[in-house]
């Protein structure tokens, strides 16, 4: 591990929620190579256990813990144990996230339908609930919600991916607002398209190869690391005066600091309505 990436974090403890693959993987991974503490959660025992093991033969610390984000109990006990044996959390990333519902509105089964919010947004409010008493204590603390651009465009047949993606961006924006003066921080990243495994099941099942036949010929996928360099950076602190904001991976993090007055006064980076 190098030694200058794993000094930038050195003080961090983080959670990373969808830890057990994919993205939240990639992130978890990335933190804990930057320095941080890291606790790995998800619902999967063998998948979280054998990320944290991969953590540790890097030299890295992590912890790997079983949780439901649906589920406030679940989530308390999370947190709980992350303070007991890493320390108070400093950083949490809001990633858990499924893609179950495809195909038209009028056909969705409510339960499927739904559980594609409440994963996503459910699952960010109630982690964000259980450390923000620590972070807003201590006055500091950094929040990351993985959203996606399917947030801020019309997705037809996958809506339900799209309504949770799109109500991160206002749980993120809210949240800032409200601890903007408390040392506390939060953004929304878009990670870009990646092909994940959440990906590659919509795509292969009946309903996405009717619906979304264009998932499966997408030819511009990036790798997960990028979204875990994005995080590395929000954890240092760089990008604090923009908190609220919703980035995607592939912004020029130099030319968001050079424009961040510009991005201030007129409320660039935020889902809004333009006239």
């Amino acid at each position: 591990m190098d030694s200058t990436d794993s000094a930038l974090l050195r003080n961090e403890v983080g959670i990373v929620t969808g830890a057990g693959r994919g993205v939240g993987r990639a992130i978890a991974e990335t933190l804990a190579k930057a320095g941080a503490a890291v606790a790995v959660a998800a619902r999967t025992p063998v998948e979280i256990e054998e990320v944290a093991s991969a953590i540790e033969r890097a030299g890295g610390r992590a912890l790997a813990v079983r949780a439901d984000v649906t589920d406030a109990d679940s989530v308390s006990r999370l947190v709980e144990e992350v303070g007991h044996r890493l320390g108070e959390p400093t950083l949490l990333v809001n990633n858990a996230g499924v893609w179950l519902q495809v195909g038209p509105l009028a056909e969705a089964d409510p339960e499927t339908w739904w559980r594609d919010v409440e994963v996503s947004l459910k699952g960010a409010f109630l982690c964000s609930r259980a450390v923000l008493p620590g972070m807003l204590a201590r006055g500091a603390g950094r929040i990351v919600n993985v959203s996606s651009y399917a947030a801020i465009k019309p997705r037809p047949y996958s809506s339900a991916y799209g309504c949770a993606k799109a109500a991160l961006l206002r749980l993120t924006d809210s949240l800032a607002a409200e601890t903007a003066d408390q040392g506390v921080t939060t953004f929304a990243i878009s990670p870009g398209f990646v092909r994940t495994a959440l990906v590659a099941d919509a795509a292969s099942s009946e309903a996405g190869r009717t619906w979304l036949p264009e998932l499966a010929k997408r030819t511009d996928a990036l790798e997960p690391e990028f979204a875990g360099r994005l995080v590395v950076t929000i954890a240092s602190g760089r990008l604090d005066a923009l908190s609220g904001r919703f980035l995607h991976v592939l912004d020029d993090v130099g030319e968001l600091l050079a424009r961040s007055e510009e991005i201030l006064e007129h409320d660039l980076y935020t889902l809004r309505l333009r006239k």
